[in-house]
Parts: C-alpha cells; structure tokens; sequence
C-alpha cells in the first residue's frame, strides 16, 4: 500500500514552516494519541502516521531529502543519482543520513533533553541625540516567558503530577526498525508523544496550559551610557525568556536608535556642522557664538576667513564609549550671500567693488614700472 504524503499526514503545505509543522504534529499526535484513545486500532495507526511524518519533517535534513526524492529517500539503495559511488559520502554517512544510526545494527538518537536556555529578546528602545551623548536612564517595559507560579513550572494542575508516557514507558526514546537489504537496522529517535520528556501530563495548570510558564509584562530600568551610537546594542543578561527544564533565562539585548540633530551630524566621536557667518564678519574678522551639546561658546574668527574654512573645537564632541575622552567638533564656515539688496546696500557694494578695483589697478601699475626700471637697469647696467 502506497504512503500517504507526509504533508497531507499532518495537514500543513510544502512550504510551511518549522513552527507550523511542529504545531500541526503536536496538534494531530494529541488527537490521536492512545491514552487518550485505549483500545482505538484506527488512532493508534494514524498515531504512529504522524510520528512518522514528523519524524522526517521536523528534521531539515531529512525534509529537504523528502522534498527531493520523496519516500524513496528512505529506501535502500535510493537516493541522488542512485548514490553512484555514495555522492562523496562515506559509507556509514549514508546509513546515519538515512537510518539515523550506523551499519550492523548500533542504535543512534538523541537521549532525553536536559535544561534549556530561553530566548534572548530584542527590544528597540529610541533616545534623543543629546541622552545619546551623555548617557540617561530609562524604564522600558516588555513582556518576557517567566515560570509558572501556580505549577512552580510543572506544568501539572496544582495537587497532580504528570504520568509516564505508554508509548516510550517513561524513557523518552522511541525505537524504530527497518529491514533493508543490508540487513536489520534499528533507529532510537525521541518519543514525539511526550517531546522526549517521558512523561505526559494529562491535568494540565489552567494558567500555564501545560508549558510550566507563562507571559508577563516586565519593567526594567535600563541605563544607557554616554556615548552609545545608532545601532549598538546593550545586553542584559538573565532578563529574557525562562529557560525550561530549570535552564538558565536568555539575556535581554536592547537595540538603540538615536534620533537626528537639527545641527549636528556625528562620525565616530567627532561633530560636524556649517556654522553660516556673514561676508562683512569673515572679511573683518570678529567674536562669535558657537553651539555646542554643552552649550554656547564665544569663538574669535581671524579676519579674511574664506567660505568652506574649518574650524577645531578641541574636546568639545562625544564623549568616548566606557572612556573618559571626547572627540572633537568641526565648524565649516558657510559665507552667506544675501538674496535680495535694498538701494543703499547695492550702492554700498559697488563703492567696495570699485574700491577693490582700483587697488587691484594701482597694483598692476606698481608691477608695470617695476618691469620697466628693472629692464633700464639691465641696460644701463645698473
């Protein structure tokens, strides 16, 4: 009799994904599964169905070589090209590949999981250019998996405890045999009734459901330190989702973002920004006022400043990550021109302009004469 497609066995598409899958198995196996259904031949076939399915689908090795070459994957002697000379594999590769264990009968699968970490998780947390710089101190609030107070994270209704499973006897492990033409191979695989636990817990808390925890919102006050840029990330360990099995909580990883300056652009701990001046100050020089993150300070600029020049403020950037330096700023001097002139500007203007013409003329001059005395000087000798 030809198999069911392990896709259709559990009811998901050909591109679901591993959540999906494993939530349809969990799904199927708890309907058909036989303490829940004694005596029942039909379910415990359909049972055995679904463990099978999943057995290949919840395995991305195994899937990919499903959805390549479908159930022959898993039957002797098939495979890619009909693994003319193996494909490159060795010889027992091909068996633990296909079989899950080696040659000549020796047993291979997972032993019963112990305690797992929890999730880390990421919260985006936005600060204003200036709390970048200096540092601040924020509460965030987030939810995070915490263990079950009213099961202390059994999982069992509060006054129950969970029984062992009857389809691995409490062991977690489950064995599978086939018959090839290279002789009897047996498999151990995690018993997919119980998720290898070995046991089932057939009072479930009401407020966990069974899983030994739950979500909570939780409220954390989180410093950010001066200096921290756009993208970096501040971790806090043991503050992300409760480990199961008594494993250790994941971290909390708080991804900052800074918000743009109205006047500043940062690159590393150095500032940048165009300080625009007037034409008469950058000619004649002068005193003026300049922004900084700690305030305004008086800056001198040296007569005949040219538009584009640069000017250092030494320490007066970002203070550096974790360190006691800042960086520097760097004022651009933008000349502004004015749009529109009113009569007396204009008239203003074309006195400074014939003004600097003559003296540019008279200064031609005094090169021409100076060429001609030194060419009577070369003549005469002189």
């Amino acid at each position: 009799m030809a198999k069911q497609d392990y896709y259709e066995v559990l009811g998901v598409s050909r591109d679901a994904s591993e959540d999906e899958i494993k939530r349809a198995f969990r799904k199927k196996a708890k309907e058909c599964h036989p303490d829940i259904n004694p005596g029942d031949k039909v379910a415990e076939h359909k049972f055995k169905e679904i463990n099978e399915a999943y057995e290949v689908l919840g395995d991305s090795q195994k899937r990919r070589q499903y959805d390549q070459f479908g159930h022959a994957a898993f039957e002797a002697g098939a495979g890619a090209g009909g693994f003319d000379g193996f494909g490159g594999f060795g010889f027992e590769d091909v068996f633990d590949s296909f079989f899950g264990g080696s040659i000549f009968g020796s047993r291979s699968g997972r032993q019963r999981r112990g305690p797992v970490r929890g999730r880390d998780i990421r919260f985006d947390l936005t600060v204003e250019f200036e709390e970048a710089a200096a540092g601040v101190k924020r509460d965030i609030e987030y939810q995070r998996t915490e263990r079950c107070l009213e099961c202390d994270g059994s999982g069992a209704r509060k006054g129950t405890d969970a029984v062992a499973c009857t389809v691995c006897n409490g062991t977690g492990q489950v064995e599978t045999a086939q018959n090839t033409v290279f002789g009897r191979f047996v498999n151990v695989t995690e018993c997919h009734a119980c998720n290898g636990e070995g046991r089932i817990i057939k009072e479930p808390c009401p407020k966990c459901r069974g899983q030994g925890r739950v979500r909570r919102r939780r409220t954390l006050s989180v410093s950010v330190p001066g200096g921290i840029d756009e993208g970096q990330v501040l971790s806090v360990a043991g503050e992300g989702d409760a480990g199961a099995k008594g494993g250790p909580p994941g971290d909390l990883r708080i991804v900052v973002h800074v918000k743009p300056h109205r006047l500043f652009k940062r690159r590393d701990y150095d500032l940048f920004y165009e300080l625009p001046v007037s034409f008469a100050l950058a000619s004649m020089g002068g005193e003026i006022e300049i922004e900084t993150l700690a305030g305004k300070v008086r800056y001198k600029v040296p007569e005949g400043t040219q538009p584009g020049t640069t000017f250092r403020l030494k320490g007066k950037g970002i203070k550096h990550l974790n360190r006691n330096m800042y960086g520097d700023l760097y004022v651009q001097v933008n000349v502004r021109v004015p749009k529109k002139l009113t009569a007396e500007q204009r008239q203003a203007l074309e006195k400074f302009d014939r003004l600097l013409s003559s003296e540019k003329a008279g200064h031609e001059k005094h090169k021409k004469d100076k060429k001609i005395i030194d060419k009577v000087k070369d003549v005469f000798g002189g």
